[in-house]
């Protein structure tokens, strides 16, 4: 079955957009953009909001920008054939290979686990990826964390006050210490408590 991820750059205090909505402390240095052009390359299709959807719209054109370089040219090569599903109540049309979707996060997802293919289903947005999180269909959290605290803003983890157990999969640090975690979600608990049973510190009598 597909796995459904969720990655985007997120500051040290949790946040994708700061208070002012800007992410400009999010642009990626020549080793980070390698690292997320490696990444796309396992994507089967991408999910967006109306926002993230219209930021990336630049590059449906960017090969006519003279001040592309080769790292661009690549990434724009990778994310312009890739499907995207557009969730938007204001768009009534999208373009190059991105439709807009006609059901929920959860049907989208539904729909297309059931279709042929073992490369993921990526999610951008913090608003799409709360509502796959209330759906519990996140399979993987991917958090390129940039060493700055915006202070406020859209947070990267959905607040629905549940808890989700979580396995450490990957680290990486890159030289402008920038910090890559993906951590996969337990859906199983491993070696907790027994049923009805509350766990207590080493201690604690």
């Amino acid at each position: 079955m597909r796995s459904v991820t969720y990655s985007m750059g997120v500051s040290l205090d949790g946040y994708i957009v700061g208070p002012d909505g800007g992410f400009e402390w999010t642009e990626p240095d020549p080793e980070v953009f390698r690292f997320w052009i490696d990444e796309i390359r396992g994507v089967d299709v991408h999910l967006l909001g109306r926002r993230l959807y219209e930021t990336m719209l630049y590059w449906e054109t960017a090969d006519q920008d003279p001040a592309l370089d080769d790292a661009g040219r690549e990434w724009a090569a990778l994310w312009n054939p890739l499907p995207k599903v557009v969730f938007s109540t204001t768009l009534s049309a999208v373009r190059g290979q991105a439709v807009l979707a006609s059901g929920s996060v959860a049907e989208e997802i539904e729909r297309l686990r059931a279709e042929p293919g073992d490369g993921e289903i990526a999610i951008g947005g913090a608003t799409l990826a709360a509502e796959a999180a209330a759906a519990d269909l996140i399979d993987e959290y991917r958090t390129m964390v940039h060493p700055v605290l915006v202070g406020g803003g859209i947070p990267y983890f959905p607040r629905h006050e549940r808890r989700v157990d979580l396995e450490l999969v990957e680290t990486r640090t890159f030289g402008s210490q920038v910090l890559y975690l993906r951590h996969r979600v337990r859906r199983q608990r491993l070696n907790g408590p027994s049923p009805g049973r509350p766990w207590r510190p080493p201690g604690s009598g």
